[in-house]
């Protein structure tokens, strides 16, 4: 039976009141499609995303946890079993494969296993599958690329075309404070302090960790004018005919990469964010520094960027190769 999702609000850190209705109605949406999909366990898996609602997780993580979920009963069934007290390690390791074989790329592997070992912790809470399901662990070696930067000399490009009052202000913030996207797109005016060249980030995109970014003169002077445009009644603080979603987002930072001619460049908006982390650690900010400001719970996560800026191993390399191309290296090896 669908569980009730009549609890109207929660209360967060600082004592804001937050409505959960939307959530409420998305979790009895997916309640609805799972009652429909004849899965094993149908019971155990509306329990588990009323669980998860209950933690407060986001729409966006309830929609991933079903899409993994329903994903590996789907092919738990499609085996030839229906009960979830049978489910073995092997079981999790063919749903695997089976992703694999389908050529999925190995991040979002990860991610859904991550997604069903979640689920089997839960199970194993209700004594519905062996505690021991979980011993062997499932390693996927996930490659460690890059951050894909833009260059300065491209930066320069794309803001040299960018003539909307709206656009070049959403730009700029992006490139001048590290936001995600939707952390930007989810920014209301109470969240902007243009006094003290703020801006106020209460929940992080990935990892709900509330942060504080800085405003730049160029995307201080970019938001000012702005703000003298804007519709005074509009909530967010940029917005299209309605509230931007990333989609539309999306299609004016790529319009104006194909003006800047810069669109076989593989560049994303998410590229803004690497750019202003490359940049502030080329003019030499400490990494703990721009953890902070990227809002990253591991400074590993930081340390990527350290990789792209590393000027001490250049010096040393060219050092090395200047002695190397003069002849200067001498016996056997």
């Amino acid at each position: 039976m669908t569980q009730s999702s009549s609890i109207p609000v929660s209360i967060t850190g600082d004592g804001e009141t937050t409505n959960q209705t939307t959530v409420s109605s998305y979790v009895d949406r997916i309640v609805r499609k799972i009652q429909k999909m004849e899965l094993p366990g149908t019971e155990h898996f509306e329990s588990y995303m009323h669980h998860k609602w209950r933690m407060n997780h986001k729409p966006s993580t309830l929609k991933g946890s079903f899409g993994a979920v329903s994903g590996f009963l789907t092919f738990y069934s499609n085996s030839g079993k229906n009960q979830l007290k049978d489910i073995v390690s092997d079981d999790l390791e063919a749903f695997v494969e089976s992703m694999q074989d389908r050529g999925l790329k190995v991040t979002t592997v990860r991610t859904s296993l991550k997604k069903l070992c979640a689920f089997m912790r839960f199970l194993i809470e209700q004594d519905i599958v062996d505690e021991g399901i979980l011993n062997r662990k499932i390693k996927l070696r996930v490659p460690d690329f890059l951050p894909r930067a833009i260059a300065p000399s491209d930066v320069r490009k794309l803001l040299g075309v960018i003539d909307e009052t709206r656009d070049r202000a959403l730009v700029l913030v992006l490139l001048r404070t590290g936001m995600r996207i939707g952390e930007l797109l989810g920014l209301k005016m109470r969240d902007l302090d243009i006094r003290e060249r703020k801006i106020h980030i209460y929940e992080g995109e990935k990892n709900c960790l509330g942060r504080v970014v800085y405003l730049s003169d160029d995307a201080l002077m970019a938001l000012r004018l702005w703000l003298k445009k804007r519709d005074k009644t509009k909530e967010y603080l940029f917005y299209g005919r309605s509230n931007l979603c990333y989609s539309s987002a999306w299609n004016i930072f790529n319009r104006y990469l194909v003006e800047a001619g810069l669109q076989n460049k593989d560049y994303t908006m998410h590229s803004l964010r690497h750019t202003f982390a490359s940049e502030l650690l080329n003019a030499g900010m400490r990494l703990e520094c721009l953890q902070l400001l990227l809002g990253h719970r591991d400074i590993e996560m930081t340390r990527r960027y350290a990789r792209l800026i590393d000027k001490s191993r250049e010096e040393e390399y060219f050092r090395a190769m200047e002695i190397i191309e003069q002849g200067g290296i001498h016996g056997a090896y």
